[in-house]
């Protein structure tokens, strides 16, 4: 009979723990991966690692960044959407991996909406609409009247179709009836802009704001919803065309059955980091800002950003594959 007790009490308890352990009462109490949809030294990279660090000191584990380049950020979001939902796996990237790709790839080997969930928040930036040097055109205005004067003229590049880049001119030219020819790269137009060869790119503000500063090119209008702050005389897209205006921004997912208690406690310390003096100096200093938003406030930016670029990607007939 004692045998019988102590048997049962131990299947009792270790009911409790196994119930513990799930709810991530014990948690963390080994190491966590972040895994980076893009390259070591990328933006995403550098700030991952920003908060990584963070995280690894307020949680007492450490925080291994592991980089999964591909396919637009898709082969980091499908290796944590398969991986187990226990809290010690979760992905950093764009928000485009959830807020584009889903429309421009015709098939994906996850569900984004049902596979994985929102945690936080990190950092976002405007993108600048520059222009060459040369470009007649000095803000978005101008450019809207000069592309109705003449059409089919002015040129846009962009960083493949798509792209931010991309998308956000191809609202603006559906807002004002304009026709502007689109020129898609595979790496960085940047540099024929500045030499000319294609008239503007949507640019962020990050690498923007340095040529911009030093005349390299002109800056016609900025994304955000108010201007950016070291370019108080470029207006805002919004200025133009009411209502235009989008944000880039990074953030946490994890696979969908994580314990929630998990995904609350990061969302804690990912928020209690980007109000932190000395993280939320360094991404200043890259002329970015950072982002510390509710995991309600983070899904409610996947669901905007998604019905704007869905509206323009199908309106378009966008695919890349």
């Amino acid at each position: 009979m004692r045998i019988r007790l102590k048997l049962l009490a131990g299947l009792v308890l270790a009911t409790l723990a196994g119930v513990s352990n799930a709810q991530g009462s014990d948690w963390p109490n080994r190491p966590i991966k972040i895994v980076v949809g893009f390259a070591a030294g990328t933006p995403p990279d550098i700030f991952a690692r920003l908060y990584g660090d963070y995280a690894s000191r307020k949680l007492g584990v450490p925080v291994v960044i592991d980089n999964k380049p591909g396919a637009a950020g898709n082969l980091a979001t499908d290796a944590v959407a398969k991986a187990p939902a226990d809290g010690y796996t979760f992905l950093y990237n764009l928000s485009t991996a959830f807020t584009i790709n889903p429309f421009i790839y015709s098939k994906l080997p996850f569900d984004p909406q049902k596979d994985l969930v929102p945690v936080a928040t990190t950092m976002r930036q405007g993108l600048v609409l520059i222009g060459k040097p040369a470009l007649e055109a000095k803000s978005a205005r101008d450019l809207v009247t000069a592309a109705k004067a003449k059409p089919g003229t002015i040129s846009h590049a962009s960083y493949g179709a798509g792209s931010p880049s991309h998308l956000i001119m191809e609202w603006m030219k559906e807002e004002t009836g304009t026709d502007m020819v689109h020129v898609p790269y595979r790496s960085s137009p940047v540099p024929d802009v500045m030499g000319g060869q294609v008239d503007t790119v949507m640019e962020p503000i990050a690498t923007a704001f340095p040529l911009i500063k030093d005349g390299k090119v002109q800056a016609l209008a900025y994304s955000g919803p108010a201007r950016f702050a070291a370019l108080p005389n470029v207006p805002t897209l919004a200025e133009t065309v009411p209502g235009l205006t989008m944000m880039s921004w990074h953030g946490i997912w994890a696979a969908s059955a994580t314990p929630g208690a998990i995904v609350d406690r990061f969302n804690a310390v990912f928020v209690e980091a980007s109000k932190d003096a000395d993280v939320s100096k360094r991404i200043r200093d890259l002329n970015s800002e950072p982002l510390g938003a509710s995991r309600t406030e983070m899904a409610a930016m996947v669901r905007r950003d998604a019905d704007i670029y869905g509206r323009i990607v199908k309106a378009k007939n966008i695919r890349i594959d």
